[in-house]
């Protein structure tokens, strides 16, 4: 990662980051509204700016190889000795009117990294008046003319704000940071912190003082970032959005988050940020992100029609601001990313009854689509404490989601049951929502695909012998370990010629039964063009039993019980299986 002008697009003039907002077909800029404009430095570092992190932010993250990386693109830009400006880049803040901080939206890290750099020069320095220069770029001194309080010049996210304050921003810290244990530090941003000091401490102690400053200078006098200001949240997005800055990207669920945070006093504030983060954590940011997209569901019950970052407010966000953004925080996120992990991991919890749901868990986690998610996390908050209910709920969920899986049922149709189904339980229904029904055309038409050629849906082959396979073997809910699990033919597609298989099947008889599910079983290997065409005894000895002479499949154990495949046999064979199915899910 190099943040030289040269081949970093980010490295724009004030000018030329306008003109590209000036060409966006889509946004409406209010110019008078937004400022931009190069800004050296020491002004960045000044009274000029109080920059805060604000907490719905991403947490400092920069590691050694991107913190060094800046410390190296501007050691080249000094070695060059020209008098060219060096940008940093750009950062975007929220600064409202009055003496507020300014909210970083973009631009935390190379903030972060260089008060870092900044402390670590003061420290370094043996000139007193230089050293004392230097720490007026990290910490305001105070100015009672101006009505200026001692403070620094940026604050990091409440979690870690008094260490960075402690350790970084104070004169002569830096010696204390660089010999704290890593393992004991209990934030990732107080560890990348650490790691960071250490290494640019590394490089910059043996430099010789007259080369530091020199770097002084030059961070001083040539090297600029782009600040964007603008009023509020909203247009800071849009505009973030635009430049497509380095940095993290700003999630419609970090800007949710500040509209929460920021509705509470700063002692909550604090708690329901740990709580949210901790949510988040547990769930991966992608995974954090669907939460969202469900609860809108949850919420809406109807299908979306814009963007999250347009429908979740009105939706939503409304029913808890102004007055209830803690609510939000306990009764929302909190135990719905909880019912999430549990979803995803099958990992549900009783007394008794946690295996049935579980097992309920993995069978819908093999549908190709996460529809049907709302309305499982709608269950676990509302009936989490009754496994009992929970069973028959997921019984009926599992066998309305299979159907439409199976019946290949596109997305809007299929969403509008789903919301059908959400209003359903909202209204108090429960286990006899009327949306759980399978019609008798619906009953007929699940019948006929798993009566058909059902190898030719690649989709959904797989899901229904394991489905099979799982009732065959008695073992509800059972998962499989196995890196590859292949779909295969008993009766091959295309049987050699003078092979036994042109003996017992017709040519007509063939084309009705190749595709279709008694024909075929479940393996744990990778398909193999030639034995796909063995004969029916070399074929089970030589491609339908692992290396102790069994399968791991209950569907393909029992072709390996026959001593031949006929298609009598075959007959009998679908009739029972597309039997087990339609009793399964009540067809």
């Amino acid at each position: 990662m190099s943040l030289r002008p040269d081949q970093d697009p980010s490295h724009r003039s004030a000018r030329g980051i306008l003109g590209t907002w000036q060409q966006q077909p889509v946004h409406h800029w209010d110019m008078q509204q937004l400022e931009a404009q190069e800004v050296s430095l020491h002004k960045v570092f000044s009274s000029d700016y109080d920059f805060r992190i604000p907490d719905y932010q991403r947490p400092y993250a920069w590691d050694v190889e991107q913190a060094v990386q800046l410390l190296t693109d501007l050691e080249e830009s000094l070695d060059r000795g020209t008098d060219e400006p060096y940008f940093l880049g750009s950062i975007v803040l929220v600064k409202s009117k009055g003496n507020a901080p300014a909210e970083v939206i973009d631009g935390q890290q190379r903030l972060t990294t260089l008060t870092i750099l900044l402390a670590l020069l003061r420290d370094l320095t043996k000139d007193s008046d230089l050293r004392s220069d230097l720490d007026r770029l990290v910490t305001e001194p105070g100015n009672k003319v101006r009505r200026l309080d001692p403070k620094p010049r940026l604050t990091l996210r409440i979690r870690d704000a008094g260490f960075f304050q402690q350790y970084v921003q104070t004169k002569g810290a830096t010696d204390a940071l660089r010999i704290l244990k890593e393992e004991t530090l209990p934030t990732d941003a107080r560890k990348a912190v650490l790691r960071n000091a250490r290494a640019l401490h590394a490089i910059l102690a043996d430099w010789s003082e007259e080369r530091r400053l020199d770097l002084v200078l030059m961070l001083g006098e040539r090297t600029f970032l782009v600040v964007v200001s603008t009023p509020d949240l909203d247009s800071a997005h849009r505009i973030f959005s635009v430049m497509n800055s380095r940095g993290m990207d700003l999630s419609p669920t970090d800007i949710f988050k500040s509209h929460i945070i920021g509705a509470l006093d700063e002692k909550t504030s604090e708690e329901c940020a740990r709580k949210w983060e901790d949510a988040e954590e547990a769930l991966g940011r992608d995974d954090f992100a669907d939460l969202f997209l469900h609860l809108r569901m949850v919420f809406a019950m109807k299908r979306a029609e814009r963007e999250l970052l347009k429908e979740f407010p009105g939706q939503v966000l409304n029913h808890y601001l102004p007055g209830r953004a803690e609510s939000f925080v306990n009764d929302v996120v909190v135990p719905y990313a909880d019912a999430y992990v549990q979803i995803r991991d099958a990992g549900y919890s009783a007394i008794s009854g946690a295996e049935q749901v579980n097992a309920w868990f993995k069978r819908l986690l093999q549908i190709d689509n996460n529809d049907w998610r709302p309305a499982a996390l709608w269950a676990l908050r509302n009936h989490g404490d009754d496994p009992v209910w929970l069973d028959s709920f997921f019984c009926a969920l599992e066998r309305l989601a299979a159907s439409m899986f199976i019946r290949r049922v596109y997305t809007t149709p299929r969403v509008m049951r789903y919301a059908d189904l959400l209003r359903e339980l909202s209204a108090g229904k429960g286990l006899d929502a009327t949306s759980f029904a399978l019609t008798d055309r619906e009953k007929a038409e699940t019948l006929a695909r798993l009566d058909g050629d059902i190898y030719l849906v690649t989709k959904t082959r797989k899901y229904v012998l394991l489905r099979l396979d799982e009732m065959l073997a008695g073992k509800p809910g059972v998962s499989y370990d196995h890196v590859l699990i292949t779909v295969e033919h008993v009766l091959p597609q295309n049987p050699k010629q003078q092979s036994q298989w042109l003996g017992h099947f017709t040519d007509e008889q063939r084309t009705e039964w190749t595709h279709r599910l008694g024909n075929l079983v479940l393996l744990n290997r990778t398909k193999n063009a030639y034995a796909q065409n063995y004969d029916f005894t070399e074929k089970k000895a030589k491609y339908f039993t692992g290396r102790h002479g069994v399968s791991t499949f209950a569907l393909t154990s029992q072709v390996l019980q026959h001593e031949e495949w006929v298609p009598e046999l075959l007959q009998k064979r679908q009739r029972r299986l597309v039997g087990l199915l339609a009793d399964e899910w009540d067809l």
